[in-house]
């Protein structure tokens, strides 16, 4: 198996010149009908449910982001048995995690991108759909029965709606889940809040409120000293906060924000109810509820406040609780307890988003319509991202071996292996030694292959969620190729002073009688320029797709 591990000079300097050297993008009806006739290897009946398995020995370039807790292994069970059940083996091209959003965009634009690139966020596909780099994979579906299925019987068409670019085509095939799930909330100590007997807050007054209480029960600390903030500033807390407020903000902030009542996109970050969400943090940071460092110090400065007893709250996933927290604390604190706490409801009620039905998902490099295995190509994605089996598969492993399913059905993880925590100390671990449950491969879901690696305690906080209100999706406005490129030269420069801004309100340095100023500073960045061109696109999109 072929493993790309570097990549050369003489492929990021190209990079930078092919950017600006390629051509228009989107596909014709007679590149459609010729991708459909390279059906090489491909199944001729191939449907929901079916096992893809190429008709010849096929293998296909892959983009692989490598995670450092469980770097790329040559022996992974994981490669032996998609070779084995799809008569398939993937080539990766290799990428650190932490340059793999650089690099793919430099194999893109020198033209030397592998067919298949996952990790992509809806979103990031727009940078290269002019250039005509990626597929318009909308127009290829039909070859793609599991995720047509999935996207049918979980009405999921609103949100594919939301990917469309300007000729009307979405270019990223995102992962689909099966409902609205939310994983990121705050940790905090129950112990602490048992001792004080402390509610689990319902609103984030009640958090202040808890918060208070931790200060007056123990001056010297910190109640919340948060995580999560490079490059972001708290940006897991700001984005629950913005979520909650009827805004934007922190991981989730977007220099657009439709409203409804007008009927028209506004900028967020100049919005009363982006004003009143900085006011109530900024009088967490003002009471000493909130550390200050919060906002820029590393993730393990803010671990160790946690684990010294320091602070008593922090952002979480599901992961992190299990892996950093509790063994930081078994450590030193061991009588410590941290759990996750439902999210708070805010002014803009009780309310979760519904963006998170997508997720990551695929690009396909436009190359691929040529090769003569393309058919056979989309119907092996189709099996392996988006079956049932395939999603089990990536997500598990082998029944049998990685893991057995009991009488009714449920997944048991086998006792040798481990994985977040389900077996704590087992010799071998299911993503480092097995190549499963890795972020390339194993996403979207039904909600049950969701849920099935989630502990008990984690399953109790999404049950707790699930009767919170879905806010929904902003219209599509796909920019045509000129409004890109202005939209492009404003977007940095307008977020960049959005962060600086509500940092500076947020911890002081600027006091809040000074809003007017910041909103016409935002406004001398490009804001109305920015809104005019979005409400344009929209206007357009609408009227072309009603």
């Amino acid at each position: 198996m072929k493993r790309t591990h570097t990549m050369t000079a003489v492929a990021v300097a190209t990079g930078m010149l092919a950017l600006a050297a390629c051509g228009s993008g989107g596909a014709s009806d007679d590149d459609t009908g010729a991708a459909l006739a390279n059906d090489a290897g491909s199944m001729a009946d191939y449907g929901v449910g079916d096992q893809f398995t190429a008709t010849e020995p096929l293998s296909f370039p892959i983009l692989y982001s490598d995670h450092p807790n469980y770097p790329i292994q040559d022996d992974w069970m994981l490669w032996q048995e998609i070779e084995e059940r799809a008569n398939v083996t993937l080539e990766p091209t290799v990428v650190p995690m932490s340059d793999y959003e650089q690099k793919r965009s430099l194999l893109v634009g020198a033209g030397d991108a592998p067919l298949i690139l996952p990790k992509t966020y809806p979103g990031q596909e727009a940078a290269f759909v002019s250039s005509g780099a990626i597929l318009p994979v909308s127009d290829y579906i039909d070859l793609m029965p599991n995720f047509k299925d999935k996207v049918e019987k979980w009405g999921l068409d609103a949100n594919l709606d939301t990917l469309r670019q300007e000729d009307g085509k979405y270019y990223v095939l995102p992962g689909l889940h099966e409902a609205v799930w939310q994983d990121y909330t705050i940790a905090v100590r129950t112990d602490i809040m048992e001792e004080l007997g402390l509610e689990q807050p319902k609103d984030w007054d009640e958090f202040r409120d808890m918060l208070a209480a931790m200060k007056a029960a123990y001056p010297d600390v910190y109640p919340l000293s948060d995580r999560f903030s490079i490059p972001t500033p708290t940006g897991n807390l700001l984005n629950l906060l913005g979520m909650t407020y009827g805004t934007s903000a922190g991981w989730g902030y977007a220099n657009q924000q439709w409203d409804e009542e007008a009927g028209e996109f506004v900028f967020p970050g100049t919005t009363d109810e982006y004003r009143e969400m900085v006011e109530y943090l900024h009088g967490l940071v003002e009471d000493g509820l909130v550390d200050p460092e919060s906002f820029t110090q590393d993730d393990d400065s803010a671990i160790q406040k946690l684990a010294n007893g320091k602070s008593f709250a922090i952002s979480t996933n599901a992961q992190t609780l299990v892996n950093d927290y509790r063994p930081a604390l078994a450590a030193t604190l061991p009588d410590a307890e941290i759990s996750k706490i439902r999210l708070p409801a805010g002014p803009a009620g009780d309310v979760v988003s519904g963006t998170s039905l997508l997720e990551n998902g695929l690009m396909i490099s436009s190359d691929a319509k040529d090769d003569e295995n393309f058919v056979a190509m989309m119907q092996f994605i189709d099996w392996l991202w988006y079956s049932d089996e395939g999603q089990e598969f990536a997500k598990w492993g082998v029944e049998g071996t990685t893991y057995t399913k009991d009488a009714d059905g449920t997944r048991v993880l086998d006792p040798g292996i481990d994985f977040i925590g389900l077996n704590p100390g087992a010799p071998k671990h299911l993503q480092k030694d097995f190549g499963f449950s890795g972020g390339v491969f194993a996403y979207g879901g039904t909600t049950d292959l969701l849920w099935s690696t989630f502990s008990d305690e984690e399953v109790a906080f999404q049950e707790s969620m699930a009767d919170k209100e879905v806010l929904p999706l902003q219209p599509p406005f796909p920019f045509d190729e000129i409004e890109r490129e202005q939209a492009t030269l404003l977007e940095t420069p307008l977020k960049d002073t959005v962060q600086q801004g509500t940092l500076q309100f947020v911890l002081g340095q600027r006091d809040l009688s000074e809003w007017d100023a910041y909103v016409a500073e935002i406004e001398a960045k490009g804001s109305t320029q920015y809104i005019e061109l979005v409400n344009a696109a929209h206007d357009r999109y609408a009227e072309a797709n009603g």
